[in-house]
């Protein structure tokens, strides 16, 4: 069985860093000004008009085409869907820096109103799990300000993957943008403005490709790795306040089949909650991490079947 790191954010700051990292050390960006990719350094180009007029044959061309463009793209489209084929959406829930704010601002709107987005009910104020989250409207002025701030940053960093880095940094330093780039900073800015406030974990859902992705190739898999819950004490659920559901940033129900939880990010708060919880009985938590046979179920509930989980899926190691 796998288990389950307890250090997520370490994960989702340094994928952060590299993220803000990536165009300054030219390692991947569109070089608009250039007209072509710059990767690890060099400058992908293919000089088709060169090429042709040099002469080179139609086999060269061809091969050029190949290596230098559509290889890469596949072999790393494929790499991509085999990690979330067989462990899910782990690129949303523990490096991508979208998700990340999400979780924040979900935390802080949570404080602020007392639910974590607008069109969620509105959840205690103290849970099982322990969590406490006092409702104040002064929260307001935090989280607005986090959503502008870190909408702005996105622009920033969105511009500097398209033009030189050193050339956004200095202009912004300077507050000295140049037309386009002001146009562009604007329009960015008001469009993840709108989004942050309003459809985070909507858009994850319902519009993020590479997520929508990641869940289809996920769902293929019948053994993949998935939130399991223990059944055969669901008893134990009947007086619980569904910490597990108000702890996950996707407003996903984790005890539910597979199919009904098909954005799950992996980012394991549901089990974190609910052994939280089931700490204060001293039992184990009734979710839990499963994969291969122990996963078989969950999927085949997606089709009206039940699976025979092996017994020791939910055992505890000593």
């Amino acid at each position: 069985m796998i288990k389950r790191p307890n250090k997520r954010l370490v994960y989702q700051i340094s994928f952060f860093i590299l993220f803000v990292l990536t165009p300054i050390f030219d390692i991947f960006r569109l070089d608009l000004n250039q007209g072509h990719f710059v990767i690890l350094g060099f400058d992908l180009k293919l000089n088709l008009q060169e090429l042709i007029d040099q002469q080179v044959d139609a086999v060269d061309l061809t091969m050029r085409i190949l290596t230098r463009t559509i290889l890469p793209i596949v072999l790393s489209i494929v790499a991509f869907l085999l990690i979330a084929w067989r462990w899910g959406r782990l690129y949303c829930g523990w490096l991508c820096p979208h998700f990340t704010v999400i979780e924040y601002i979900n935390t802080f709107m949570r404080k602020a109103t007392g639910k974590p987005s607008f069109w969620e009910p509105k959840l205690p104020e103290q849970q099982l799990d322990g969590t406490i989250a006092k409702t104040n409207a002064l929260w307001w002025v935090p989280t607005i300000i986090m959503i502008a701030l870190f909408a702005f940053t996105w622009a920033i960093i969105a511009l500097t993957y398209l033009l030189t880095p050193v050339e956004i940094y200095h202009n912004l330093w300077h507050f000295s943008f140049s037309r386009n780039q002001t146009i562009f900073i604007s329009a960015v800015t008001t469009v993840f403005i709108i989004e942050f406030t309003f459809a985070r974990h909507l858009f994850c859902r319902y519009a993020c490709a590479v997520g929508i992705f990641q869940s289809l190739a996920w769902m293929a898999n019948k053994k993949a790795l998935v939130v399991g819950y223990n059944s055969t004490r669901a008893k134990e659920c009947k007086d619980c306040d569904k910490s597990c559901e108000h702890a996950c940033p996707m407003r996903i129900k984790p005890r539910a089949i597979k199919r009904k939880i098909f954005t799950c990010t992996q980012c394991f708060e549901c089990i974190n909650s609910c052994t939280r919880v089931q700490e204060k009985n001293n039992k184990p938590p009734l979710l839990k991490l499963l994969i291969d046979d122990c996963a078989q179920d969950k999927s085949k509930r997606d089709f009206g079947k039940k699976a025979e989980i092996p017994a020791h899926c939910f055992e505890e190691k000593p």
